[in-house]
């Protein structure tokens, strides 16, 4: 699929998901460095617990929970820069 540049929508879906990924590593990493310690500050939102749906014949557990940090944020925009450039 191509967007209206001509670039691939995929291409900037997997380089979003790694930023996401790698920021929050590093989010968590830093933690225990007090001068870097502000980019694992974030906030968790989603299911505290699972909900469960028993019908009987099929049991299904739905869970979520997402945390966004200021390390995440800014791996969006640095692969959001970086894909503006491919």
């Amino acid at each position: 699929m191509k967007g209206a540049a001509g670039k691939n929508v995929w291409a900037l879906f997997l380089l979003i998901l790694a930023g996401i990924v790698l920021g929050g590593f590093l989010g968590s990493l830093s933690e225990g460095i007090p001068a870097l310690s502000w980019l694992g500050y974030g906030q968790t939102f989603g299911l505290k617990a699972p909900v469960s749906l028993d019908l009987g014949i099929v049991a299904v557990t739905f869970g979520i929970s997402i945390k966004i940090t200021i390390a995440g944020l800014l791996g969006i925009v640095a692969a959001a820069g970086i894909y503006r450039f491919l």
